[in-house]
């Protein structure tokens, strides 16, 4: 293990509360906690500032309006990136870490610049581009790295069979502190904002996209409504720097075919961005947490359920079934819209949700940032002994 402070740069995306957004501000805690320098860096082009206070330092970087499509956007935060780094005046550190193909790739021309002696990469997911510029991009902020970390088996796996490298894993955490099941004086607030009316709630985290299943969920709620006509569904979140249009038309014209009506207080609330700060009570208003997703680097948002009491559904498939047991959750098979809706109606069983709630806190237990922050640790140790071992050759 690492003996002595290090001063560590850990580069993200964006300002928003996406999952490797949210899982660097927690390691960067988590380490400033053990007692090194961690700074979370992420360009800001709105200029708000970073989604919650954190015990690490954070350096919201100014970025400019992006002209162009989502290669324009990668080329512009990447260079505002070096720009940043390689000023005369840049903070130094000891290492340098990305979290995401944009600052992956800043940091691998960061390196040919000389700039920086090398750097780390955590892959949460890989996606997939039809734009071959964008996946050689991607690929490029992966197989440039010193070292590559990721979230999940299913990943290194994947890393390992399609492009034979040997990822070290550190998993995921949830605080605990923050997510549990005790209501506080924001819950009654959110209810009534949202126009939660007492029946029901069904809870859909991530906003409207394709590998989140929406549209699916969305039938699946439909089909709920017939038995239930008091449940609603909240989908929450959204910030993607993806184009996910094609996936909010095909969800617009199957929301029109349920005739539901949409907006606080109706049968599907679609509430864009929150703040990080409602999410706690956003999980315990919930009767469920519907995540039947087609493909995740881990899913964070379900150990967040799981610590706020609130039962979850997840597609019976990795990386879902990496950490949870058979009695964890409720298995959906995501491309049944049937199976959804029953896992729904199931839900809403006190004594399923009696059951769920005790196996989520259980599973919570197991997975900490202090543990993930821990692994950090001894793959930053790894690294920096065989860079010097590199050195002296």
């Amino acid at each position: 293990m690492i003996a002595g402070r290090l001063r560590i740069a850990m580069l993200a995306h964006s300002t928003n509360p996406r999952g490797s957004v949210v899982h660097a501000l927690e390691v960067g805690d988590a380490l400033a906690a053990a007692g090194h320098d961690v700074v979370v860096h992420a360009p800001d082009p709105g200029g708000t500032g970073f989604c919650r206070a954190t015990r690490c330092r954070t350096a919201a970087l100014p970025a400019r309006a992006i002209v162009g499509g989502l290669f324009e956007m990668v080329e512009t935060r990447s260079a505002e990136y070096v720009a940043h780094f390689s000023a005369p005046s840049a903070e130094r550190f000891d290492l340098y870490h990305a979290q995401d193909g944009i600052s992956g790739n800043a940091l691998a021309r960061l390196r040919e610049l000389g700039a920086i002696p090398g750097f780390l990469r955590t892959v949460h997911h890989l996606d997939a581009f039809a734009d071959a510029r964008l996946a050689a991009r991607q690929m490029r902020a992966v197989t440039a790295a010193d070292r590559v970390l990721c979230v999940s088996r299913v990943w290194q796996e994947i890393l390992a069979c399609d492009h034979g490298i040997a990822a070290s894993r550190v998993g995921n955490g949830v605080d605990t502190a923050r997510f549990s099941p005790n209501p506080d004086g924001a819950d009654a607030a959110l209810r009534a904002r949202l126009g939660l009316d007492g029946g029901p709630v069904f809870l859909a985290v991530g906003g409207i996209e394709e590998r989140k299943n929406t549209r699916r969920i969305l039938q699946a709620f439909a089909k709920v409504r017939n038995a239930r006509p008091d449940a609603q569904l909240v989908i929450a979140g959204g910030a993607s720097l993806l184009d996910h249009s094609a996936a909010r038309g095909a969800f617009d014209a199957a929301l029109r075919e349920t005739g539901l009506a949409t907006g606080p207080g109706a049968a599907v609330i679609a509430t864009g961005t929150l703040a990080d700060a409602e999410m706690p009570p956003l999980y315990r208003l919930a009767d469920a947490l519907v995540f039947p997703s087609l493909r995740e680097g881990f899913g964070l948002v379900v150990l967040e359920a799981m610590a706020s009491g609130t039962p979850v559904i997840v597609s019976r498939m990795t990386p879902f079934t990496e950490y949870l047991a058979a009695d964890d959750c409720l298995w959906v098979e995501p491309t049944s819209v049937g199976e959804i809706a029953a896992a729904m109606v199931g839900a809403c069983d006190a004594a399923t949700r009696h059951r769920l709630a005790a196996a989520g806190h259980s599973v919570c237990r197991h997975h900490t940032w202090q543990e993930s922050a821990r692994r950090h640790l001894e793959a930053y140790a790894r690294w920096l002994r065989s860079s010097r071992e590199a050195a002296h050759a």
